[in-house]
């Protein structure tokens, strides 16, 4: 305790001393020195508070830039990313930060371009994103040096991207002649609801006119970007073909926009796109197409009567043989049950007679073992797996790959969405011959414009 006491004392006595000498030198140079040394820095007065031991410096980082705005021709259909901060603008190109991933930037402008019927190019190189929409196109760059820093804020992980547009002045000005002329509302404006009457005034707005009308009358849902990427393409192009179901999905409603593409699909459904989709591809080959039933035909299913709506399409299934039924020997298969769910079996059972247009192979589950690899191949009824063994002779064209890609897992009873089973339509026909519905789509296209070009 005397030790303690003794070193109190000390270096009390210690900063009396100094303080004197302070207070004794105050008036020369060394003296005003150290009292600048010991006193407070007056800078800190008007500084905020910084909180020692928590790493951050905020007056490092720069605030973002609110006075840069956007251009007054920027164009209003494009999509704006959530919680970006623009960065700099040039001439029709406009730079942009934000803390989010690079991936999450990429797959919302695609969703946002594919959801509002965008013209989306495959990405040539990673990071950068084409689409195009009436004459404006629109270049998404991601430089790769990105996702290190944000221009904002340097000491924070972020993304940089830009967005370059361009407008088809050709396309504009043709539309502008076209309303000046005619005085009519135009493909694109608020008030157009069908196709102008009056005679364009050269070939190119014609043909402006024609792409418009088609692209008015073709149906278009508004979820299609809730289905998985991979299937979207194959959703839009059916139901640019009609294919998809023109009727509403909803008890609620006489007519929709939802397609609801992770909802089951029912058997009733399926068999109704099935045939469609067939006699769509198949428009110019009459002996291709399958032919709906006579309401006064003998109901092949007890739970399909011909006072069912898709009696037609139904029974004409099992009238060509395409689905099991008594007429096709299966004797017990009674009942259609029209409102269940398709299971995976089902649809390969029904759609790969029409993709070989022939008699399905014999098959074994060490076939289907060998062949595709399914771990669960001893699962698949009898029947479907004659149906499985064909599909793998289809290659990359094969419904069970464009479907559901590579799986060692066929899982047979597992029942099927609503975008799977579009999917499955998308191609019918073997790996050497067949139709796509983008081949479709061209011919109707074709076929269109050349009976336009006879009414002229």
């Amino acid at each position: 305790m005397t030790v303690l006491t003794s070193r109190c004392f000390f270096r009390v006595a210690s900063i009396a001393v100094l303080l004197a000498s302070v207070s004794a030198c105050a008036n020369n140079q060394s003296g005003r020195s150290l009292e600048q040394m010991l006193g407070a820095d007056p800078r800190l007065e008007n500084s905020p508070a910084i909180a020692f031991g928590s790493g951050d410096n905020n007056s490092n980082q720069a605030a973002p830039n609110t006075n840069i705005q956007l251009p007054a021709d920027f164009p209003p259909e494009i999509p704006r990313y959530p919680n970006a901060q623009l960065q700099e603008v040039t001439q029709s190109t406009t730079r942009w930060t934000t803390s989010d991933p690079m991936n999450a930037v990429q797959s919302f402008y695609q969703n946002e371009f594919q959801a509002n019927n965008w013209d989306v190019r495959q990405p040539t190189q990673e990071g950068i994103l084409e689409a195009q929409q009436n004459g404006l196109r629109v270049t998404l760059t991601i430089p790769a040096t990105t996702n290190q820093s944000s221009t904002a804020q340097p000491n924070v992980a972020g993304t940089e991207f830009t967005l370059q547009y361009t407008r088809d002045t050709t396309t504009t000005a043709n539309l502008s002649t076209s309303a000046e002329t005619d005085n009519v509302p135009q493909p694109g404006d608020a008030d157009f609801i069908g196709p102008v009457l009056s005679q364009p005034t050269d070939q190119t707005a014609q043909t402006v006119d024609n792409t418009a009308q088609q692209t008015n009358n073709a149906q278009t849902f508004n979820d299609t970007n809730q289905a998985p990427q991979e299937l979207r393409q194959y959703l839009q192009d059916l139901t640019a073909l009609g294919v998809l179901p023109l009727q509403s999905t909803s008890k609620s409603s006489s007519s929709t926009t939802q397609f609801e593409p992770s909802k089951t699909v029912t058997r009733r459904e399926y068999a109704r796109w099935l045939v469609t989709a067939n006699n769509q591809f198949y428009a110019n080959s009459p002996a291709q197409q399958i032919r709906e039933a006579s309401s006064s035909a003998q109901p092949a299913f007890q739970d399909v009567p011909s006072s069912d709506a898709d009696f037609p399409i139904i029974q004409g299934l099992a009238e060509a043989g395409l689905i099991p039924s008594p007429l096709s020997g299966s004797s017990t298969t009674v009942l259609f049950r029209p409102d269940a769910p398709l299971t995976r079996e089902q649809m390969i059972l029904w759609k790969v007679p029409l993709d070989t247009r022939s008699s399905l192979p014999n098959a074994s589950v060490d076939a289907v073992q060998q062949t595709w690899g399914f771990q669960d191949a001893a699962k698949i009824e009898p029947r479907a797996l004659q149906a499985v063994l064909a599909d793998f002779q289809n290659s990359d064209r094969s419904n069970i790959r464009r479907v559901f890609g590579y799986t060692t897992l066929f899982q047979p009873k597992k029942t099927v969405t609503r975008a799977e089973a579009a999917a499955a339509l998308w191609y019918i026909g073997s790996a050497s011959e067949g139709v796509s519905a983008q081949d479709a789509l061209r011919l109707q296209q074709s076929g269109t414009s050349q009976a336009t070009e006879s009414e002229n």
